[in-house]
This record gives structure tokens, C-alpha cells and sequence, in this order.
């Protein structure tokens, strides 16, 4: 997994509170599991103005005009900022995958779903909460400046504005870690490699019968 430091980005607006996951990748899209692929149909129903279905090429689908991320100005947008309990819904982890696909490396909201917030830390995507007031300066701001950008910093948990706007967010420690250091479940389990390989031989000294067996 990528590991997450520092990031300056293109901000592009989600301005709607209650985004559950089936808005951000439709159901059709669920029957893959290879983690890739899935920018391109990123917020599909939002996006495109006929029906999208798996494999299809998304380049000469008709784009929704009234999307915001269809947006010349938001082209290359890798913060989403956007309002309260982001990641609704079904407990899908294809979300955050179409959201790193696409190019966002980070979210900014007043509030997740638990397991979309969760999800998020475990494929590299920092998912930054706001108070709804600063977040509502932040989409002031955006409104009012083409090519806003933002400064993201996880070490000392701030993001700030070119205006001079420094906001702090609370982060749990091992999530931090785990993000800074590119680490998800099966990294965290790969530095106890030796450890296991000890344990493993122990355990064929003390239950050899059990080993037998398997073998």
C-alpha cells in the first residue's frame, strides 16, 4: 500500500451531505475484486447521462454537464471535500478503490461511515474530518478561486490554504502510522515474518503429531 506524508492538490467539490457508496460506485460494478479499474466509473449515476455496465468504455459515454467533477476547473482533482457521513451505505471497500483509481488521495468531510472510514486507511486514501463550519470555508474558498488547492499534511495533522486557513483534524495513532508508513493488515503481518517462522518451528517440536498429519 502507498504510504501518505504530505500531499498538495487540486480540490474538487462534492457539495451534498449523505453519499452513500452506491452513489460512489454503483452495484453492476461490485462483480470485480482487483482493487483497479474502477476510476473511471467513479459516482457513474452522477457522472454520465446514460447507463454505465461493467467493461464498458467510458470515453464516449455522454458526460452529465452539471456534475461538478466534470468541471474543466476540476480536472486532476486529488482531494474530494465534501459534507457530513461521506461512505454511507453498504459496507463495500470497492469505494475507496474507485476514489484512489480515479486519483484522490484524500477526502475532507465533517464525518464517515464507519466502515467506508475505516476502509479508507487500509488502501492508502486519508480520510481527513473537518468541523462543518471550516469545511463550509473550505468550499466558500473553492467556489471563489479556479485552480484551489490545498496542503495536507499528516504529520502535523493540518490542512491549510494558500488564504492563510490552518485547520487542525484528530487522527488514532495507528492509523497514522499505518498511513505514513504505506502499511495495511498483511503489511503489518509481513514485519512478523521471522516471528512466525520461529513460532511455526516451536510448535512442530512441541506438537509433531500435528504436523505429521498435515503432511
Amino acid at each position: 500500500m502507498k504510504s501518505f506524508t504530505q500531499h498538495r492538490g487540486l480540490v474538487g467539490p462534492m457539495d451534498r451531505a449523505n453519499v452513500d457508496t452506491d452513489m460512489i460506485i454503483p452495484k453492476q460494478f461490485l462483480k470485480s475484486i482487483k482493487r483497479t479499474g474502477f476510476g473511471p466509473n467513479l459516482f457513474d449515476e452522477l457522472r454520465y447521462l446514460d447507463h454505465g455496465e461493467p467493461g464498458q468504455d467510458c470515453s464516449s459515454r455522454p458526460l452529465n454537464p452539471d456534475f461538478s467533477l466534470n468541471q474543466e476547473r476540476y480536472q486532476g482533482a486529488s482531494i474530494l471535500l465534501t459534507r457530513k457521513n461521506f461512505g454511507c451505505g453498504s459496507s463495500r471497500e470497492h469505494a475507496p478503490w474507485a476514489l484512489e483509481d480515479y486519483g484522490f488521495n484524500a477526502v475532507i468531510a465533517p464525518s464517515y461511515a464507519d466502515i467506508f472510514y475505516n476502509n479508507c486507511f487500509k488502501n492508502g486514501v486519508l480520510p481527513v474530518i473537518l468541523l462543518e463550519r471550516e469545511v463550509g470555508i473550505l468550499f466558500s474558498e473553492l467556489e471563489a478561486s479556479e485552480g484551489y488547492q490545498l496542503d495536507i499534511d499528516l504529520v502535523s495533522q493540518t490542512v491549510s490554504s494558500d488564504s492563510g486557513q490552518i485547520f487542525n483534524f484528530s487522527l488514532d495513532q495507528f492509523r497514522k502510522q499505518c498511513l505514513l508508513n504505506g502499511l495495511d493488515e498483511i503489511g503489518l503481518t509481513l514485519m512478523q515474518t521471522e516471528k512466525i517462522k520461529q513460532y511455526e518451528i516451536e510448535r512442530e517440536k512441541s506438537h509433531p503429531w500435528v504436523y505429521g498429519a498435515i503432511k
